[in-house]
């Protein structure tokens, strides 16, 4: 007598490839954050992390396609919380507030990283790709929600310039970071955001108003409709 086979239930037909682990995945991080503190970016290597991490190395290239990558992905993962951009309806207060908290990141340890990675990128282009990719452009999409927010309230004009004023906000920041010439603090971030607004609603103004060869009267200049708040 033939013995018929159980039908498989439905769903249960793993499709083809191995499923991530997500277990996994976070124990690569996390092993890759520990060696960095303790050896530095020069000195880790992929064998390592996959040893600390118990997984092969095979697996966190699957993931990762360089060491590059894999640093920038455990950097980005341990602050992605902590730099999130607040809703507050100010868009002075949203501001300063995760940039007092990226101060806080790159004065502690994960600033090693940081300056690990940018120096890094001088030298080899996929360090900083991966920076720029993996870290970066996550966080300057939030701020550009940020500031459409900002213009949404009136508290900016339609005509902002988005990416001059997040490089005018956050490039001191870095200066600051790297050359290290003054302190970095949140009293620094706070002022820097009360200058860089306020010129970016003085620019505004400006160009609303025609020079002396263009009209002898000068033209009205059109309020916003809600004040800018900057502390």
């Amino acid at each position: 007598m033939s013995m018929r086979q159980s039908p498989r239930k439905r769903g249960s037909i793993r499709p083809p490839g191995r499923p991530r682990s997500e277990q996994a995945r976070l124990a690569i991080l996390r092993s890759t954050l520990q060696l960095l503190g303790k050896q530095g970016f020069s000195d880790l290597t992929i064998e390592e992390v996959a040893g600390r991490a118990g997984v092969g190395k095979a697996t966190v290239y699957r993931w990762w396609p360089s060491k590059a990558a894999l640093i920038a992905d455990a950097f980005a993962s341990s602050t992605s919380r902590r730099l999130h951009f607040p809703d507050t309806g100010s868009v002075f207060t949203d501001l300063s507030q995760q940039m007092h908290q990226l101060i806080k990141v790159f004065n502690g340890r994960r600033g090693r990283i940081v300056s690990a990675m940018l120096a890094g990128g001088q030298s080899d282009r996929k360090v900083i790709s991966a920076f720029r990719e993996r870290f970066l452009w996550p966080r300057r999409y939030e701020a550009y929600a940020t500031l459409r927010r900002a213009i949404a309230r009136g508290e900016l004009g339609q005509d902002c310039d988005m990416d001059l004023l997040l490089d005018s906000l956050y490039g001191p920041i870095y200066m600051r970071f790297l050359i290290r010439h003054q302190a970095l603090t949140p009293e620094f971030a706070d002022s820097l955001c009360r200058v860089v607004l306020k010129g970016a609603l003085a620019g505004r103004t400006l160009r609303q108003t025609p020079g002396p060869a263009k009209s002898k009267r000068a033209a009205p200049v059109r309020l916003m409709r809600r004040p800018l708040r900057v502390g």
